[in-house]
This record gives structure tokens, C-alpha cells and sequence, in this order.
């Protein structure tokens, strides 16, 4: 499984929309400093995705996201191949006997399909919204992890990387 973690706020940036010709659409802006971050573990040969939303990016965060992953597939072992985050690499980070992590290499975000899976996130989910409080935001986060977490086809689509297929 490939996993990542991305910011979600109220911070957002408008984009192009389709409208009838000679009506010009109306997009809210807003520049809210209140985050929560959405953490992700993505199987590329079955299109497993399982999430968590959690309040920062620690370490701490990161050991109850393995645990819930550890308890999700308890009949696993899972390779969870991540990112050089401080609070993937940390001495305080508590791994379930079940899962081993892998680094991938410095500066390569372009190998973690997990940064797919948030574009889609933001692109089909959280296009030219804006959101009254920080728990609108999470609600709509869950609401989309609710359906990539039932589209195992869309995922495995999205984080099957033709140079990743030949090896899972």
C-alpha cells in the first residue's frame, strides 16, 4: 500500500467552471487559516483505500493511523511504502507488528500514487466550495472518502502506475 497524508481547509482557489455562453459564473473566495489533515493508505493492485481525518501531521497522528490500518486488515501483512515526512521517520512512531514501512526516495513525490488520489479528492470534491467552519470541511472529506472507499475500480484506476503494474 502506498499512504500519504494532505491538508484540507478553508483556504480556497477558484477555478474554471462551465456555465451557459454569455453568463459569467460566480465563485466564492475565502482565506480561513483552520486545517484538519486526511490521511490515506491506497492498494494499487485491488483499489483498497482506507482513510483517517486527524487534526495535524505528527507522529502521534501517524501511530494512530497505523493502528486503525493494522486493525483494518488484521490478517495482512502490509508493505506501506511512504514519504520522508519527519512523522513517518520519527523515534516516537509506535508500527503494528503487521506492517513494515518502506521509503521512497527524497524529493520524489511523482512516485507516491497516494498524491493522485488527493487531486482527485480536491478536484471532483471540493471545486469552488466554500465552507462556513472547519466541520464542513471534514464532512465533505469524509463524504469523499466514503466513495473512494466503496470504488476500489476508481482507485486502482488512479494509483496503478504503468511502471508500478508489472510488480504487484
Amino acid at each position: 500500500m502506498f499512504q500519504d497524508e494532505a491538508r484540507f481547509g478553508r483556504i480556497n482557489d477558484p477555478r474554471r467552471c462551465w456555465c451557459r455562453f454569455g453568463i459569467r459564473p460566480v465563485v466564492g473566495k475565502q482565506i480561513v487559516r483552520e486545517y484538519t489533515y486526511a490521511y490515506g493508505a491506497f492498494d494499487p493492485k485491488d483499489g483498497t483505500a482506507d482513510f483517517l481525518v486527524l487534526p495535524c501531521m505528527n507522529s502521534e497522528n501517524m501511530s494512530i493511523f497505523l493502528k486503525e490500518l493494522s486493525q483494518w486488515h488484521p490478517n495482512n501483512f502490509i508493505l506501506l511504502i511512504c514519504d520522508k515526512a519527519s512523522c513517518h521517520r520519527s523515534g516516537a512512531l509506535k508500527i503494528p507488528n503487521n506492517i513494515k514501512i518502506l521509503y521512497l526516495p527524497a524529493y520524489c513525490p511523482q512516485l507516491n500514487p497516494s498524491e493522485n488520489m488527493w487531486d482527485e479528492i480536491r478536484e471532483k470534491f471540493f471545486t469552488n466550495l466554500v465552507f462556513n467552519s472547519l466541520n464542513d470541511v471534514i464532512d465533505k472529506l469524509i463524504e469523499a472518502m466514503n466513495f473512494y472507499s466503496k470504488n476500489q475500480r476508481i482507485v486502482k484506476s488512479i494509483t496503478s502506475f504503468r511502471w508500478l503494474t508489472p510488480y504487484i
